[in-house]
């Protein structure tokens, strides 16, 4: 999940969402992903390559444990899936996808809703930022955590993870990057879908401006994670949610 993370408190991010898959061991925990309304999960395309039976597939919401489910856990099932219709696996552009849950959530302490920003918000000038998931430690590590992990991330300059040392022209202007340019923390396999947020400025909540995409290895120097951007897909996302 998390490289150089720590584990995160109950109800400390409470729109992560576990998307699992029923027929994979254990808790069948594969991607993450945010709720954005009472119905909808918003998550990564590549997470349902070769997918079959989603409607199979359960949504875990507030939880900080995925064996130990504590009291304000809810579980849904998925009623359908919405990939983005552009989305392409070569290049991982429009890395973005849409979960309708069964049933609608109820909201609580430790289940609210992520704020997605429209075109009004400066997103790089926010400062503080985080990653959560219960992706594997590291890039050796079998399964997922147990317990929710989250890290401090900075927001990094398109222009310098495009350079020649970095990703070498591959991130689209449809991305984020976050990290340090040094490593050492990151998200890695099975953090895919879940939660970039970062602080308002002026205020205490939070906005979810990135759905975690990809990354070169983990938590390496000059590698840092990949992310779509939210605010670019908010007119997507109104029009498919509806």
């Amino acid at each position: 999940h998390i490289a150089g993370g720590t584990g995160a408190q109950p109800g400390a991010w409470p729109w992560i969402v576990s998307i699992q898959d029923p027929r994979k061991i254990g808790t069948g925990h594969t991607c993450g992903g945010s709720l954005i309304s009472p119905r909808w999960v918003l998550t990564a395309a590549h997470c349902f390559i070769r997918v079959r039976n989603v409607t199979t597939w359960r949504v875990l919401i507030g939880a900080t444990r995925l064996t130990h489910l504590g009291p304000g856990a809810q579980v849904r099932h998925v009623k359908r899936l919405l990939t983005h219709q552009h989305y392409a696996a070569a290049s991982q552009q429009n890395d973005i996808a849409l979960l309708e849950l069964d049933q609608p959530v109820e909201c609580s302490e430790y289940v609210q809703l992520a704020c997605v920003p429209n075109a009004s918000l400066t997103v790089s000038e926010l400062k503080t930022c985080y990653i959560a998931g219960w992706g594997s430690a590291s890039s050796k590590a079998q399964g997922p955590s147990d317990v929710l992990q989250e890290a401090k991330v900075r927001l990094l300059d398109i222009q310098l993870v495009n350079s020649s040392q970095w990703y070498a022209g591959t991130i689209h202007t449809h991305n984020l990057c976050a990290g340090y340019p040094r490593g050492g923390i990151d998200t890695c396999q099975g953090d895919s879908g879940g939660p970039l947020v970062c602080k308002d400025n002026r205020a205490s909540y939070f906005w979810l401006v990135g759905v975690t995409s990809w990354g070169k290895g983990c938590a390496r120097a000059k590698r840092p994670g990949v992310y779509t951007s939210t605010q670019h897909f908010y007119d997507w996302i109104l029009v498919q949610t509806g």
